[in-house]
């Protein structure tokens, strides 16, 4: 286990380092840079100050010298400063994370749960009414834009019936005690959260059927069967508990593109996480910060995945981990 463990922490570092390493190059040869707005947003086309603001920030220098001190700078956790907002990019990072990470694991849990509640709902009845409605309502829940259904739960609930809010993440001069603002934020949460959940939950909803009918055909269950066991107590104590182990793989694999739909969720609903964050700083040309929101990111989908290996090692004996 400590080889292991040793191994995908260097194959974590060598992983790091090149998603940093693609990340400045794609920014940087991106056309524009922090000066270009800056002289936009003041009027000021002189070729001598615009050359001496990119002195100032350092984008006057080769871009392998720009790459090399950006890594340098990586190594002692240093990810820059945000002259947009005056601060230091990992403080910003560190006041929008917790946010992010409510949204994202509050809608992975509902889409988790939700997925294996359904999926266990159409695999015990194969081609019914039930299996039907289920698997369309997947497919409808897959193949609707993270927007649109974002907008179409705002108008609903916040517009016609008005007991949701429709945005942020706490009303505004709103409770000071504790419990108040924990149903509060709650309150706040249960759109977004919900709109986000609605493409993973369609995701595993399918992926546990599938899996479900598979180790429906397998000797163990026929065995089951054949000893008198209840078709409930087949179901729930030797089909679904091995039926879960692809959806935990997929729950590690998908973090990534969850924190892509959380941009796109917070957007919408002007939830004040890291997506609002990333969106600003893109359309400013805040590249620092854009490349630390990146890095971020990227540590934080490693870190989930080698928890979910050790996990999955966990739960199926029959998987060792190999140094």
């Amino acid at each position: 286990m400590k080889r292991y463990l040793v191994r995908r922490a260097g194959q974590a570092v060598v992983v790091l380092i090149l998603i940093a390493c693609i990340n400045f190059l794609i920014l940087k040869l991106a056309p524009g840079d922090l000066v270009d707005v800056l002289a936009g947003e003041s009027g000021v086309g002189d070729p001598q100050y615009l050359q001496s603001l990119r002195e100032q920030y350092g984008l006057d220098q080769p871009l392998y010298a720009q790459l090399l001190q950006y890594l340098a700078n990586l190594v002692q956790f240093n990810l820059g400063y945000s002259f947009r907002f005056n601060l230091p990019v990992r403080d910003l990072i560190f006041m929008r994370l917790p946010a992010t990470l409510l949204l994202m694991f509050t809608s992975l849990t509902i889409a988790f749960l939700g997925g294996i509640a359904f999926g266990v709902a159409a695999a015990r009845a194969p081609r019914s009414i039930r299996d039907s409605l289920i698997s369309t309502a997947a497919m409808l829940a897959y193949s609707t834009p993270l927007f649109w259904a974002g907008l179409m739960l705002i108008v609903l609930f916040s517009v016609k019936l008005g007991i949701l809010p429709s945005g942020g993440m706490q009303t505004v001069g709103g409770p000071k005690d504790l419990f108040s603002i924990v149903i509060d934020v709650a309150r706040h949460l249960v759109l977004p959260s919900i709109t986000l959940a609605l493409f993973y939950m369609a995701t595993y909803t399918r992926l546990m059927r599938a899996s479900m009918l598979d180790i429906y055909s397998m000797d163990f269950v026929r065995t089951a069967k054949a000893k008198g066991l209840s078709s409930l107590s087949v179901a729930y104590r030797h089909v679904v508990p091995n039926s879960i182990l692809p959806l935990i793989s997929l729950f590690g694999v998908q973090l990534g593109s969850v924190f892509g739909g959380s941009v796109v969720v917070e957007v919408v609903f002007g939830w004040p996480g890291l997506g609002t964050l990333a969106f600003d700083a893109l359309f400013q040309r805040d590249i620092n910060l854009l490349m630390g929101i990146l890095f971020l990111s990227s540590v934080m989908v490693i870190v989930v995945n080698l928890a979910i290996d050790l996990l999955y090692s966990w739960l199926d004996p029959r998987i060792e981990v190999e140094a």
